[in-house]
């Protein structure tokens, strides 16, 4: 109850990069982002606690990278057929991708992200707004903010030791927690270990040094995060807003 009586003291206002910086160190991907387009805020109204009126929440929006398979599949080949040229001038025209959305780490799990998209994409003067997210089945935001998700096909080698973890008793849906895959990974008993152990080492053949990581947590988190490494892709058509030529 507490968390939704704070959340109604809080507004969406437009921002600067300066607001993305207080926050960034709280992305996984940290860093600047280049060229925002736009950039927007989630901040009291008034004065709250030891947050003061200082932002809580932002959003950024860049331009579109040029080549993604997957925003075809959701356009139905819109920006298909088209020299680099030619398709950069219509990602410019009619898409806008969300680059960011970070919440401060004592607000999370409030739905502040999804309402941080919901309310700025009907804002951008754009028939689309796209978004990528690496872990986007685990927190869909985005779904809840009405944006719809796209997936690839896994990578061979990612679908083979998924299903190779499955046989021994870790399931998909579990690894998104580390601990818990250790513990099993632990707890497996020949000729289990054997083969699962094989498996994983096959998996990391692929990644230079990695390959000889110990058989500890730090091995795991490693290759959980390989497994996951698969972006879904997020669109949202804008009612008011026709696809321009």
């Amino acid at each position: 109850m507490e968390g939704c009586s704070i959340c109604k003291k809080l507004v969406v206002v437009p921002g600067a990069m300066d607001d993305y910086r207080r926050l960034a160190c709280y992305h996984y991907r940290g860093g600047e982002v280049r060229g925002p387009a736009a950039i927007f805020v989630l901040r009291p109204a008034v004065a709250l606690g030891t947050f003061g009126t200082q932002p809580v929440g932002v959003i950024v929006y860049t331009k579109p990278v040029g080549g993604c398979e997957l925003r075809n599949v959701a356009t139905g080949n819109f920006f298909a057929g088209f020299d680099r040229n030619t398709v950069l001038g219509l990602l410019n025209k009619n898409v806008l991708c969300i680059s960011r959305v970070i919440i401060e780490p004592r607000l999370r799990g409030l739905g502040l992200a999804a309402r941080l998209v919901h309310e700025t994409m009907p804002k951008m003067n754009v028939p689309i707004v796209e978004a990528l997210a690496v872990m986007g089945l685990v927190n869909p935001f985005f779904e809840k903010a009405g944006m719809k998700a796209y997936q690839g096909p896994p990578v061979g080698r990612c679908a083979e030791l998924i299903e190779a973890l499955s046989v021994v008793g870790i399931e998909q849906s579990e690894l998104v927690d580390a601990e818990l895959v250790q513990q099993k990974l632990d707890a497996i008993r020949w000729p289990a270990a054997d083969f699962i152990e094989g498996r994983i080492k096959r998996f990391l053949q692929s990644y230079g040094k990695r390959r000889d990581m110990p058989a500890e947590i730090g091995r795991t988190k490693f290759v959980l995060s390989k497994l996951t490494d698969r972006p879904v892709y997020y669109i949202w058509f804008n009612p008011k807003r026709e696809l321009r030529i």
